[in-house]
């Protein structure tokens, strides 16, 4: 094999990597550390399909975090591991309770309905959070054949909002949708956020308060690729590894997927990201909060701030940054921070804001 120091690239740069903006987290790009661990996994032949030693040994991490009885299936991306997940805990005949404002809803291009064949019945919410009884809403009609029956709630911690649920949220929720027959799936794209949010360990809000199964993410916190299907109650799911490879999730060289969760979570890795990322945040809302003119509409809870502006301002802006509207309609906007994302790139951004509004 040749030396990695030695093998000739053509390849060149075709970014400039000092630019960041504010529009996702996904920009971002991967974090040396998961680089590095990328690189340590490479060489030599590893077993295909998950039964490489990587994959084994992030299983015993996963419990670290989530107890003895969790089971970790990596897959490439958060819309896979959703739509595996909810397969896995629904019958064909089944719907699943989200948000109006949930990523399964609103944000994966109908990949729950038209990959997984699922229904979903959506809730509106204040603030992206479901309740106990915003879900009685749609928890209903078990017995009539004319509609989906509801068999699991789908929440997102940290929600769509950029808002938290606390544990005790949670295990509301929990108790309420097993006490209707039904299970709960929790889709923790930015989890680390949360628990970083929270300052407490992931269990305190997943298998700790009856959460069945979890997406877990590491693409928004400094992977390069790859997420994972944590099953955290056994007896809630069937047939996973048959549901990924129908689902076109299952990585031939699922090594590399392994090992960036395992840089991710073996130490700290995770929660160093999310709280720089969150802190980024409220160094924005807090600097955002002194330019008049500009609301801001939801609590900063982690990583995501929403504001409402003129809308010609917004257009303007994002000629030097870029950020996406929310509701384009409402001039609402939404400014993510990233695991990578800098004090001067935030104070940038605020001066930027400042002199676009004074114009």
């Amino acid at each position: 094999m040749a030396d990695p120091a030695t093998v000739r690239t053509d390849a060149r740069r075709h970014h400039d990597p000092q630019v960041r903006g504010f529009a996702s987290d996904n920009y971002a790009g991967a974090h040396p550390e998961i680089l590095a661990a990328i690189a340590l996994a490479n060489g030599g032949h590893q077993v295909a399909y998950g039964e490489d030693d990587y994959t084994g040994h992030l299983q015993r991490v996963m419990h670290s975090h989530f107890g003895p009885t969790a089971e970790a299936f990596p897959v490439f991306n958060g819309t896979g591991a959703n739509v595996v997940a909810l397969q896995a805990l629904t019958d064909r005949w089944g719907a699943v309770i989200c948000a109006e404002s949930a990523h399964i809803n609103v944000d994966e291009g109908g990949a729950p309905e038209r990959m997984g064949g699922l229904k979903l019945l959506t809730v509106p919410t204040p603030d992206g959070k479901l309740t106990p009884e915003l879900i009685d809403r749609q928890a209903y009609g078990w017995d009539d054949e004319h509609r989906a029956m509801p068999q699991v709630v789908s929440i997102t911690q940290n929600t769509e909002l950029g808002t938290v649920y606390t544990p005790d949220e949670i295990r509301a929720i929990c108790d309420h949708a097993h006490e209707r027959g039904m299970k709960v799936h929790l889709d923790g794209a930015r989890i680390a956020n949360a628990a970083a949010s929270l300052d407490v360990p992931m269990r305190t809000f997943t298998n700790t308060v009856g959460v069945d199964v979890l997406s877990f993410g590491g693409t928004k916190n400094g992977a390069l690729f790859g997420e994972a299907v944590v099953v955290l109650d056994p007896d809630a799911v069937r047939a996973m590894k048959h549901l990924r490879k129908l689902s076109m999730q299952l990585a031939s060289k699922m090594r590399f997927v392994s090992v960036q969760l395992e840089a991710l979570l073996a130490k700290d890795l995770w929660l160093r990201n999310a709280r720089h990322a969150n802190a980024m945040a409220q160094r924005l809302a807090e600097g955002v909060r002194a330019v008049d003119g500009v609301e801001i509409l939801y609590p900063v809870q982690a990583n995501a701030v929403f504001a409402r502006l003129p809308h010609a301002v917004s257009e303007r802006l994002q000629e030097r940054f870029r950020f996406y509207f929310w509701d384009e309609t409402a001039g609402d906007v939404r400014w993510m921070c990233s695991f990578d994302t800098r004090e001067d790139d935030v104070d940038a951004f605020l001066q930027a804001l400042k002199e676009e509004m004074a114009r």
